[in-house]
This record gives C-alpha cells, structure tokens and sequence, in this order.
C-alpha cells in the first residue's frame, strides 16, 4: 500500500537534505528533475494512480521539492547572468520563495475550497505520527502488522548482529565517509528506524539498509587492518602491481642517466635495446615475487586469525535468514500440528476448501469471505471473491463486515446479492469467530445502527458467560459453529457444503440468491470502467442493494476536509471506548489482605529463542489465542505463572501471545 509512497518522498526528503547542506548543483538539479517527471508522468498513465501523485498530500512533498529545485535554478541562472554577489543572491532567493510560496496558497486556497482537490492522508500514515497506537480507522487498527515494533520483532526479523552492527555504520558514514552519495543511507536509515518502531510490518523496510550498514562496517574494518597492519589495500589489482624500492629506483634513474651520457646515440639513430636479462630487472620481478607472497601469507594468517571469531555468527545469520525466507514467503495454509495424543499431523484444511471451491462450483460462483482470504481464493479456488487485500473502498469492506457480524436474517438478505456461496475459517486459533469483534466495528464505522453510540461495537464479542447475544444471533457465529452446542444455520438460507477434516475451514452455500441481481452485475453495459473494454472498472451494486445502501454513512477520515460533514464526535468516542476498555482491562486496587505479587518463573534467553523459532499452529497456541481474544486476563496470568513457556510460543503465522 505505502512502497511507491516511501520511496517518492524517501527520494524528495534526501533531495531536499542536501540543498540543507549546501549541495544544490546542476548534477543534484539535473537528476531530482529527470526522476521525478518521467516518473510522475508515468506513474498518472496508470489507470488506478490517475493524478493522485497531484493531488495526495502524502505525495505532494516531493512535488514541492521539484518546485522548489525549478526556483533554486532560476536564481543560480540570474545570479550569473547579472553577476550578482552572495548578499544578492540570498535577497533574490528570499524574494523568489516568498512570491512563489503566496502563489501556492492562494492556488490550494482555491483548488481545495472550490473543488475539493486535495486528498486526506490515510490512516495507515497517520498512523506512523500519532502519539497512540490507533489511528481512529478501525479498519487500519484491526491489523497486527499495523502496531508498534518491539526489540523482540527487531532481533527476530533482522538478527541480534544486524541490530548490534548497524548503528555503527551509521556513526562512520556521518563522521567518517559522508559525501553526497553516502548521505543517502543516513536518509534512509533514520526515516525506516524511525517508522518501523512505530509500524512492525515497516521492519521489511529496515532489511536492506540494516545489511547495507552492516556491511560497511565489516568492510571498513577489514579495509582498516589491512591497510595498516599489513601495508596494502584488499584489492587483487593492487597486489599484483610492479613495485620496488625507492632506492632501487632512484639507482636505476641514476645509472640511465649515465649510460645516456657517456654512449650517446648511435650513429643509425636507433635507441639501444634493454637488456632484459639485467640484474636490475630480475631484481624486481623478484622482489614483486616476495613481496605478493608474503602479503599473501600475512591475509591467510590474518583470516585463520578472525575466522573463529566471525564464522560462527555468520552461518548462524545465514541459517536465520534462510529460515525467515522461508516461513514468510512460503505458504501458510498447510502446517504442522500436534494432536492431543502428541502425534505430528499435517493440517491441510484451508487447501482442501479452496479446492473443494475449484472442482465442485460453477466457474462464474461468487465466494464471501473477509478480505484475509481473498488472494487465497482467487489464486488457489479460482473463484470470484467479494473483497481481497487490495479492495481500498473502506465503505465496501464495512458492508461485508454488516453481513457477516448481523442476525442471519440481515446477512442473507446481504449475501443473497452478492455471493453464491460463503466461506469462514473455523477450528479455533485466529479464525473468524476471534477476528469478529473487529469486522463490528468495520462495519460499524459506516452502518452506525449496528451498535448504537457505541463506535467499538463492545457489545458484540466475547464475555465471562461465553458469547454476548449479539455476537450469538450473528451469521458468523452460526456458520462457524454450525453443528455443535446445538447451533445450526438456518437451513431455508444457508445449506452447508463441506467442513475440512479438523474443522479449520467450511462452505455454506447462500440460498435463494437474486439471479436478477447477478446478472445485472456480469452485464458488461453496468459496468462503470475508465475506456470501453478497460480492466478498471469501479465496482457497483446491484438495484436490489440500494435500500440497505441508503443506510450507510462513509467513513471519514480525521484529515478528510473535503466533506462538510464533521466526524469528530464518532471518531472522540471511539477513542473515549478504547481507553475505557483499556482501563477496565488493567483492572483496580482491591482492599483486604495483600496479594503475593505475580511472579512467573524467568526463563534463560536460549530457551525463549528457541520458542521463537518455532513457529506452529498447536493446541497451547490456540489456548492462548482463545484467552487472549475473549480478555480472559486473570486465566492467562495463571497460565503464564505456572508453565511460562506459553508466554513465547508462536503460530505458523508468527504472531506471538504477547502481540
């Protein structure tokens, strides 16, 4: 969502440094200008961009930085053309900026107040600059990438010697070997530290320049002994070079000299031929003989030196990060898991559902699930899926979450326009039923008649008692606990299809569907594209859908004046409700006798990084999952007092019960 976006204003920020510094040149002027309007022009071609490199304020900071680079090369150009000197060049630059800066003003005055051009910053950049960890969009705040990094996920994602070695380049580059080029990493280094602390997920970021930092400080420090204590630079070319001593030199010079004076030329005129079988000459093929192998002999004895002291740590990095690679690009969806007879057993749930979805629908079938899975089921199923991880309508999402999270009757009444069949992740664990809190509140953001004044939707979720009544009567809750405790889906609305052999995945399919409505969403003639036969085309609904739509409110964002409505009340008691729940969780002082204080067994650093490494869907995660999502705090304690393991462990996902 934010990589073009970083990189743009990681560029124009860098630009912008060195003008700071005193840098400004045609080279600096010549290349910022190139990059940024071949690329902005590029990137407006773009159906899905448009002009939002124009119009974004998270996009316009580097836009202001090309104007201004323009400004700075008007006045270097007047400056020279009437010789003007450093008094008035700065009077000119001021002047210059000033008239300009008016300029812009009034031209966002106008653009802003009369056509609603610019647009607001979104949540998830918001989020990098408040002081809280929400961003006021419960969309944004239901995800855990979204939450702030720890020294934990710093030593997991990059390893303890990155962490440790990094900031060191950084120190070397700014005192040591900062030029223009170099002032680059000090950018980029301080901008993806200084946000990855604030957004876990931007620890992707912090990879390559953490390698880059690290590597040159084991580069220099090489480039160092070498130099000093060995006499050459590590350069194979250099090795290998002719060299002799100064004397020898300066014989030999002495000697030519000589030879020149007392001979003459030759009376042909021709040069006298070198003997090449001279002493002096054998000497220094001799001597540039020795002096490559001792140098040779000393970088040997200096790597059998340092070897017991780096080679350990590097394959243990590189055993790290290969494991890493591995369990964040590979799949996820078929893991490892202990019965609780202790047999290992492969749990291929999620596969099974997608291709049940492939071999036994039609191939124009529509699948509902929450947008988690979306990617998943069009790639593996082959299956239309109502919104994925690149649906940016917030309102499109909130109507997904009202289907799931209302009464049956209200969410067939939603899925009988959109979808032939649904799909929910059931089982325990992070499935639907534990994410659900969160989809009430999407939804709730733009249907404010789910729960009534109350903007994080606490009466849907799980309580001491079990489940609350409105989380009880949700379709949701229906489908993923059809079959058990005597809960059954309405089957004049919902006929279940298939549940995955340990019960992680099911497939309900929606009954009594529109048809009209169906097909008025395959006619091509409703479709709202860019150009005739484009790929763009903005969703649209079905007439059938119009009522319930009536009953939306957009969502707006904190930042969001373009629209006359004013949020803020929404948006204060959503916080108000957070740090509500926040305080009821931490709990209050009893009186009577004191309490021993809770004190879980400490475990050494090799065991906790061991359970870290282990990452695994299991029985203790799923029980800690459980606990944790339903604010069970006095269960979890007791657990973690008496076997603190639990505390560490992690899910295939990597998510930890301390998240």
């Amino acid at each position: 969502w934010g990589g073009y976006i970083f990189v743009i204003n990681l560029i124009g920020v860098h630009a912008g440094v060195l003008v700071l510094l005193g840098r400004f040149g045609p080279k600096l002027y010549r290349a910022y200008s190139v990059f940024y309007f071949i690329g902005t022009a590029l990137a407006c071609q773009v159906p899905v961009v448009g002009k939002t490199p124009l119009k974004s304020l998270e996009q316009l900071g580097p836009m202001a930085v090309f104007v201004g680079f323009q400004l700075l090369a008007f006045c270097d150009y007047w400056k020279k053309k009437k010789n003007l000197n450093r008094l008035q060049t700065w009077k000119l630059r001021i002047g210059v900026f000033l008239l300009a800066g008016l300029v812009a003003a009034g031209m966002a005055f106008v653009l802003d107040h009369y056509y609603g051009y610019f647009g607001p910053i979104s949540s998830r950049v918001r989020g990098l600059f408040v002081k809280h960890t929400k961003t006021g969009n419960p969309l944004v705040d239901s995800v855990a990438e979204h939450q702030p990094a720890s020294e934990q996920a710093y030593n997991q994602y990059l390893g303890e010697s990155i962490v440790s070695v990094a900031p060191i380049g950084m120190v070397l580059i700014a005192l040591r070997y900062f030029h223009d080029s170099s002032s680059f990493l000090l950018v980029y280094g301080l901008t993806t530290y200084f946000f990855s602390h604030k957004m876990v997920r931007l620890i992707l970021l912090t990879a390559p320049i953490a390698s880059v930092l690290t590597g040159i400080v084991l580069g220099r420090a090489f480039s160092f002994f070498t130099y000093n204590i060995i006499g050459i630079t590590p350069s194979l070319f250099d090795m290998f070079t002719i060299e002799s001593d100064d004397n020898e030199i300066v014989e030999e010079q002495k000697t030519k000299k000589s030879k020149k004076k007392a001979n003459g030329k030759k009376a042909d005129g021709k040069k006298t031929d070198v003997d090449s079988s001279s002493p002096s000459v054998n000497n220094r093929y001799f001597n540039t003989m020795r002096s490559a192998l001792c140098k040779l002999a000393f970088l040997a004895a200096a790597y059998f030196t340092l070897v017991g002291h780096i080679i350990a740590p590097a394959q243990e990095f590189i055993k790290k990060s290969e494991t890493i690679s591995k369990q964040m690009s590979h799949p996820t969806i078929v893991v490892k898991a202990q019965l609780r007879s202790g047999e290992e057993v492969k749990v291929d749930d999620y596969r099974q559902c997608y291709w049940w979805l492939r071999d036994n629908t039609p191939k124009d079938a529509r699948v509902m699930a929450w947008w988690d899975y979306g990617y998943q089921i069009t790639a593996i199923a082959n299956r239309t899926t109502i919104a994925d991880g690149n649906t940016w309508n917030h309102e499109h999402i909130a109507l997904l979450g009202r289907a799931l999270t209302s009464s049956e009757k209200e969410g067939h009444r939603i899925a009988r326009h959109l979808a032939d069949y649904v799909l929910v992740w059931a089982g325990g664990g992070g499935d639907d039923l534990a994410k659900s809190p969160h989809l009430a509140r999407i939804a709730n953001s733009v249907y404010r008649s789910m729960c009534p004044n109350d903007p994080t939707c606490s009466q849907f979720g799980m309580t001491r008692q079990g489940p609350s009544k409105m989380m009880r009567e949700s379709l949701l809750y229906k489908l993923v606990r059809h079959g058990k405790e005597d809960v059954t889906a309405d089957p004049n609305r919902f006929k279940h299809k298939m549940t995955s052999k340990y019960g992680k995945c099911r497939v309900f399919k929606v009954l009594s569907i529109s048809q009209e409505s169906k097909e008025w969403v395959a006619d091509p003639k409703n479709r709202d594209c860019d150009a005739p036969g484009s790929w763009f085309c903005r969703g649209q609904y079905p007439p059938g859908m119009q009522k319930i739509l009536a009953e939306k409110r957009d969502f707006s964002q904190l930042e969001d004046f373009n629209k006359d409505e004013d949020d803020s009340e929404y948006q204060k008691k959503y916080f108000e409700n957070l740090n509500k729940k926040k305080k009821l969780t931490e709990g209050k002082p009893t009186s009577g006798p004191k309490k021993q204080p809770w004190k879980p067994r400490e475990l050494s650093p090799q065991v906790i990084a061991k359970l870290n490494s282990e990452w695994k869907d299991t029985e203790q995660t799923s029980g800690m999952w459980s606990l944790i999502s339903n604010n069970r705090v006095r269960e979890v304690m007791e657990s973690i007092a008496e076997v603190p393991e639990l505390a560490h462990l992690r899910s295939a996902d990597g998510r930890g019960p301390m998240w």
